[in-house]
């Protein structure tokens, strides 16, 4: 079949079960007035790692667009299987100054190099410099909806039980959720990694 936005020959959209699953950056940041925000987005990612870099995207001009802006930072705490609750209750739409934090029951915890705080229960989070926002102007032209804030990783907070001697992260254990289509979530195990080397150079790859 095909799809498209014209002829929807389904009844509901494809495009976020399709773009999955999605690593969930679950971002806070403090207003030049001390105001703190806490938001989850799905559309997120790391964009770069030479510096470190990380993207989230917003759906108009939000406060977690706007705080990290007028503060020039913000922080991505790792969502999981276990704080998923409070993940979810941090989406609501509270008014400007309301504390998602307070509202889905979080504690906070400081950081390290940056003013907004992480999430406590948060296994990892990134600590983040603002470089810009990039509206998204689609194809056609006309006015952005969506804005991507880009950030540079200055600090890495890792929970001490998920590092392993030999000195990697256990990422499957920290159990991180992923975002899927529709209410669809996913998580991400240890006993489904799998390992696989890039080829060494052409001569290397696999034969067709």
């Amino acid at each position: 079949m095909h799809y498209d936005a014209e002829t929807r020959t389904l009844p509901h959209n494809p495009f976020k079960a399709l773009v999955a699953p999605r690593p969930i950056g679950w971002v806070s940041a403090l207003s030049a007035a001390g105001q703190l925000n806490l938001s989850p987005y799905s559309f997120f990612n790391g964009i770069g790692d030479n510096p470190e870099m990380v993207m989230f995207s917003s759906f108009g001009r939000k406060d977690a667009l706007t705080f990290a802006e007028e503060g020039g930072e913000f922080v991505c705490s790792l969502a999981t299987f276990d704080t998923r609750e409070g993940m979810n209750l941090s989406s609501a739409p509270l008014p400007r100054g309301e504390s998602e934090f307070d509202f889905a029951h979080l504690a906070t915890a400081p950081s390290r190099k940056v003013r907004p705080p992480r999430v406590a229960d948060a296994p990892a989070a990134l600590e983040c410099r603002w470089l810009q926002t990039i509206p998204l102007v689609p194809a056609g032209g006309g006015e952005a909806a969506y804005f991507m804030v880009i950030g540079q990783v200055v600090s890495m907070y890792i929970d001490d039980r998920f590092v392993t001697p030999e000195g990697r992260v256990d990422t499957g254990a920290m159990r991180p959720i992923m975002r899927g289509g529709y209410f669809d979530y996913f998580t991400v195990e240890s006993e489904n990694r799998f390992e696989m080397r890039r080829p060494a150079g052409g001569g290397d790859a696999p034969k067709r």
